[in-house]
This record gives structure tokens, C-alpha cells and sequence, in this order.
């Protein structure tokens, strides 16, 4: 395009209010971050009209710290629901308990995010959410992943790991993980390329290389088929007998990431865990120092619903020789699909 009729296109940009300018980026799917040449150009006109839009120069960093804040004030709701009598729904399997606590807080969190950023600009997964039908898709735009309560079945019981987990991705990129494990009280983030923090210090994985020397951490999750069961605990057993000095589980996939990021423990591993179970802890462990990895080796993939998190290569390459694998349908599966 002539460089006059580029001015010209800018000039008539900039003569539309700020509510029109909002409105075209809508209409072209815009939103700040976004790289191509018209998307840029809308931004930076949006900015001239809207002082506010200065703060968003690091676009992300207004959605971080805000992300902070609402974990925080979903946690004090959790706390609070925990100190009341609540009455427990059942979803399909008798083990995965939801309460009224859950729907709350994500519609809380949800609710807070739309009133801040606008309704229709970003997009949302969530566990209760998706467990009412909606789609598990994670697309180029802005994303929230959510997790309300993760650890419901602790919360039910008393048991005191209870995790909200909010986690943030553009382009499919994960940009920044919040992690507040309610109940201790302990705000855990981390945003790309920018470490990972436990109340506003630092945290680093462990250096320990040696096996035998390492705290493993895993679950045995929700489905009871007695072949899942089975291969779990087969495993369990095998990395037991490595053996390795100890082998946890919080409960709560959310903090158990967050402890190896701490330096805790050294690694976390799972089969059959939900994309918004670990999407925030997956930012905190790389910024932390240490690594994501498929449980056959390969490269993370969010939906896949497998997930290995540990310090360092070393320790999560012995740990997956050990692991038994059984199949799961992915997150972003379409409805009605079968295992394979």
C-alpha cells in the first residue's frame, strides 16, 4: 500500500472515538499483544484516546497482577465456605466430589475477569465450566484457564491443600501462572521470563541429581477401573523400589507443581489430570528452574492430560522409565470420544 494512502487510513483512525475504536478491534479480533501491523496500529490509536491504556505499554502485566488479586479473593471465599456447613453434589464418579463452593468461586473469578478486561475480548476454560458442556478449546486469543478449588475432595474432608489456580495464555503460549494455596495461606506465580515467586520471594527447584536422594510426588486421580488402578500403583511401586527416598501426594495437582518448583520436592507426575489442574503450575515449575515434559518423554502438550514436572532432566528421565501408561482422552477431545 502507498505510503499516502496509509496515512490517510491513519488519519481517519484517529478521528473515531475511543467507543468506535473499541468496537473495530472486536470486529478484527484485535487485542493488545498481538503482533501483525493493522493490530498494532489499532492499539496505539486506542492508546492516544484512552490515557488508561497507558499502563497496558507490557500488556500482560494488568492482567497478572489483577490475576493475583482474584486468587486472592477467591481463596478467602474458600476459607470461609470451609468454616460453614456445605452441601456436597456428586459428579459421575464418587470420588471426584463438587460443592457449591466450586460454581461460586469460578463464577467469582470469571465474573471479575469479564467486569475488568470486557466481556468477549478473552476466553475462558474452566473446570466446572467445562464439566457443564462447555468447549475445552484453546484458541490464539487471550485464554483464562481455571481451576476454582483444586483439591475439592481435601476441602470436603478438611485436609489442608487446597489450591485456586489461574493461568493465562495468548497464541497458546502459557504467559503467567498464579497458584494460591488457600489454606496455607501461600501466594505462588510466576510469569514468562520472569522467575517464580512464593510471597514475593524468589523460589528455585532443588539441585539434587541423585535418585535416590529425591521426594517424588504423584496421585492415583478419579477413575477406579481396575486396569488404571492396577498400572498407578504398578508404577508407584516401581519407583519405590528404585528406590527413592520418599514418594507424596498433596492431593491437590496445582500445589504439588508448586512444591516442586519450591525445591521440596523433586518431581510430580500424572496421567489423566485436566489442562486447568496444571496450566498454572506449569509457568511456576519453568520459571522456578525446572522442566515439563510428556510422561513418555516427549515434549508437554497442555491437553494432553499427561504431564511429568520436575528439577531437572536427570531425575525426570529415570522416573519415566518406571512409568506404566494407559490411555486418556484429551481435554480438547470432541465430545463423546472413546478412549483408545
Amino acid at each position: 500500500m502507498p505510503e499516502r494512502e496509509k496515512k490517510k487510513r491513519k488519519n481517519k483512525l484517529l478521528n473515531l472515538s475511543n467507543k468506535e475504536l473499541k468496537a473495530l478491534q472486536k470486529t478484527v479480533h484485535c487485542y493488545p499483544g498481538a503482533t501483525d501491523s493493522w493490530s498494532v496500529f489499532l492499539h496505539k490509536a486506542l492508546l492516544s484516546k484512552d490515557p488508561r491504556a497507558h499502563t497496558m505499554a507490557d500488556p500482560w502485566q494488568t492482567a497478572y497482577d489483577f490475576a493475583v488479586q482474584v486468587a486472592r479473593a477467591a481463596g478467602a471465599v474458600i476459607r470461609k465456605a470451609g468454616e460453614e456447613e456445605i452441601k456436597i453434589q456428586t459428579k459421575s464418579s464418587a470420588v471426584d466430589l463438587v460443592t457449591k463452593t466450586d460454581e461460586r468461586v469460578e463464577k467469582i473469578i470469571i465474573g471479575s475477569l469479564k467486569e475488568q478486561f470486557g466481556d468477549g475480548t478473552h476466553c475462558f476454560i474452566g473446570e466446572e465450566s467445562v464439566s457443564k458442556g462447555e468447549a475445552c478449546i484453546l484458541t490464539d486469543k487471550p485464554t483464562w484457564i481455571i481451576d476454582p478449588v483444586d483439591g475439592t475432595t481435601n476441602f470436603v474432608h478438611g485436609f489442608p491443600f487446597v489450591a485456586v489456580s489461574i493461568a493465562f495464555a495468548v497464541n497458546k503460549q502459557l504467559e503467567f501462572g498464579v497458584v494460591y494455596s488457600c489454606l496455607e495461606d501461600k501466594m505462588y506465580k510466576a510469569r514468562r521470563g520472569q522467575g517464580a515467586f512464593c510471597d514475593d520471594e524468589q523460589i528455585q527447584v532443588s539441585d539434587v541429581k541423585d535418585i535416590n536422594k529425591s521426594i517424588i510426588i504423584s496421585e492415583h486421580g478419579t477413575d477406579r477401573s481396575i486396569e488404571k488402578v492396577t498400572k498407578i500403583f504398578s508404577t508407584m511401586q516401581k519407583i519405590l523400589r528404585i528406590p527413592v527416598h520418599g514418594l507424596r501426594g498433596s492431593g491437590t495437582a496445582a500445589t504439588n507443581m508448586c512444591l516442586v518448583a519450591s525445591g521440596a520436592v523433586e518431581a510430580f507426575f500424572e496421567i489423566g489430570i485436566h489442562c486447568w489442574d496444571i496450566a498454572a503450575g506449569a509457568v511456576i515449575v519453568q520459571e522456578a528452574g525446572g522442566l515439563i515434559l510428556d510422561v513418555d518423554g516427549g515434549p508437554f502438550d497442555l491437553m494432553s492430560r499427561r504431564m511429568m514436572s520436575a528439577n531437572n532432566d536427570v531425575i525426570a528421565r529415570r522416573i519415566i522409565k518406571e512409568i506404566e501408561l494407559f490411555p486418556v482422552v484429551r481435554d480438547d477431545a470432541p465430545v463423546g470420544t472413546s478412549q483408545v
